[in-house]
């Protein structure tokens, strides 16, 4: 590839909307160009990153024994409503009706497509099991599209879907995708974790997401040293912390007067007690109905653990007009006398010397009893709270610690989720129906591509892994003139070449300088440079961008050392 017959274009100051490193560096090597908020386009050496990751990906699906198809990106409402997800993606998902008035979404995901190809092929347990998957451009109307790759509107996506005959049969597909996925990881050149995750609005009773540690992530990871346990803050558990207030106060149940006072700080002060002395009392609506939800004051609920435990679609919270009729006025409702089912977190099981609203506005109650004032109804105490560096860890203990990760991948297991509810059954050994245990298996190529820049790069830009450099060599020419440096550039362009090395002849007419802030800037492996200087000394300059590390070869030699350097990194 020579740079004066390529488009390339590369910035000398950061995008003013580029707000992590990884976003500033792929706009300014010119790998990506912005249309509008969460929709990119790929320049050349952008595209050659992303192939270099989806054959990667498609090498170790492979490997693991899936079948590669590609489903259509325009789906039809109606499979949505019937796996019963088409009000679950609410306003994620893209709708748009075709010239017949038919309602059609662009797909953000595909296990009910993947599900419906399955049924129409698959009718006996011996096509099982049967794991297929696709590398496929997805839709999803963010809300607030951000951070380049991470968070957009459209994006490139790899989602594989296995089908067993049995619950163990369907373990054992899980674990060779968890396994390829750690392969895939690390030939990317990415330190990517596996943590439990909330299943979210795909299902399931199970997954782990693989996560990149970087400060810039947006998903909290909570990780025990000690025990090395690891989840997503959506579905890290902890030991139920010890109650401060679990001894009786001497002083009965008494409504003290709060005016203005709506939130807990404000009631706290108000009180003149610390604010986990404070009881949070949220509305919820789940399918529709209400629900209210404890937590100690200086908590905060999360919202996936209230879901999993209620087994709800729709989760929302309640405005102000329907926590009015359900518990009072809002800012200050509580537990007492309230009619509709109250579920507390068990960080408040042995609470008994706390404030909570009096459902009245401008009061609370103070020295309620949560564990043993008749008035005071639990329907159940769950882990229902975030989980925060400090807590102690449900495995050994321990405090545990939190860190920021960019989630990559995500493998689920499903269960008879979708199977069930579109009605794909096979006949078994004994000829009798059996609805396919399903599992599903998602890694965002293109996010992944960013990922790999957002752990990689230095203050001189990125720092490509070899195998997916955009161009794993940059061959400066520093003397167009020369016909001795334009044949060692054209010698050692076509040994690697033939030795299948990715290489970009810069032979622009540019400075020496710009030459090599731009070979830094797109990250790729190794940086030779030819000019007449250097073969009057003996040679041409290799440089390792990772290292820096220089040293002066023969063009001879040159191609081996490259390729060396190259198999090393």
């Amino acid at each position: 590839m020579r740079w004066s017959k390529t488009l390339l274009t590369t910035l000398r100051e950061d995008p003013k909307d580029a707000e992590i490193v990884s976003h500033k560096l792929m706009m300014r090597a010119g790998l990506l160009v912005k249309l509008e908020g969460g929709l990119y386009s790929y320049s050349p050496l952008g595209v050659r990153v992303l192939h270099k990751v989806e054959q990667i990906v498609r090498e170790e699906m492979d490997r693991a024994g899936a079948c590669e198809v590609l489903f259509t990106a325009l789906q039809p409402i109606s499979l949505w409503e019937e796996s019963g997800r088409a009000g679950i993606m609410g306003k994620s998902m893209f709708r748009l009706r075709d010239r017949n008035d038919n309602t059609m979404v662009l797909g953000p995901t595909h296990e009910e497509v993947a599900t419906d190809y399955l049924r129409t092929l698959v009718s006996s347990y011996r096509q099982l099991p049967a794991t297929v998957y696709q590398i496929q451009t997805k839709f999803r109307d963010e809300i607030r599209p951000r951070f380049g790759l991470m968070r957009c509107k459209e994006f490139v996506m790899k989602d594989a879907y296995s089908f067993d005959l049995t619950s163990e049969d369907a373990d054992v597909s899980y674990q060779k995708m968890y396994d390829a996925y750690l392969r895939i990881f690390k030939r990317c050149g990415l330190d990517a974790h596996p943590v439990e995750a909330d299943t979210g609005a795909i299902g399931g009773n199970h997954s782990h997401e693989f996560m990149v540690l970087a400060p810039s992530g947006e998903d909290g990871i909570l990780h025990c040293p000690a025990c090395r346990y690891a989840a997503n803050q959506e579905r890290a558990e902890r030991q139920a912390p010890p109650c401060d207030y679990a001894t009786p106060s001497a002083e009965p149940r008494a409504k003290v007067a709060t005016p203005g006072a709506h939130t807990v700080d404000e009631a706290a002060a108000a009180l003149g007690i610390p604010s986990d002395q404070v009881v949070k009392s949220l509305v919820y609506l789940a399918d529709g109905k209400p629900v209210m939800v404890l937590v100690r004051g200086n908590a905060d609920l999360c919202e996936p653990k209230l879901r999993r435990l209620l087994g709800c679609g729709e989760l929302e919270m309640a405005d102000p007009e329907t926590t009015a009729r359900a518990a009072g006025p809002f800012g200050s409702i509580g537990p007492i006398g309230v009619s509709i089912p109250v579920y507390a977190d068990y960080g408040l099981r042995e609470a008994r010397d706390v404030a909570v609203g009096a459902g009245e506005e401008g009061f609370h109650v103070a020295h309620c009893n949560l564990m043993d004032d008749p008035d005071v109804k639990i329907a159940q105490w769950a882990d229902l709270a975030t989980v925060v560096a400090g807590d102690r860890c449900p495995k050994c203990g321990a405090p545990l610690e939190l860190a920021r990760g960019i989630e990559v991948g995500h493998v689920f297991k499903l269960g008879l989720k979708y199977t069930k509810a579109m009605k794909f059954t096979v006949l078994d050994q004994n000829k009798q129906s059996v609805t396919p245990v399903m599992g599903c298996y998602g890694i965002g190529v293109s996010r992944t591509v960013q990922a790999i820049a957002e752990q990689n790069n230095d203050k001189d830009g990125i720092v490509w892994p070899a195998a997916v450099s955009p161009c794993q060599v940059a061959l400066l020419q520093l003397d167009a003139k020369s016909e001795a440096v334009v044949a060692a550039v054209a010698e050692i362009e076509s040994k690697l070449e033939a030795a299948g090395a990715d290489v970009l002849v810069d032979d622009r007419d540019e400075r020496p300088g710009i030459k090599f802030k731009d070979a830094d800037l797109i990250g790729c492996t190794v940086r030779v440079t030819v000019g007449a200087r250097s073969l009057e000394k003996g040679g041409v300059e290799i440089r390792l961008r990772r290292t820096g590390e220089t040293q002066l070869v023969p063009v001879a030699d040159a191609p081996a050392k490259i390729l060396g350097l190259l198999a090393a990194n």
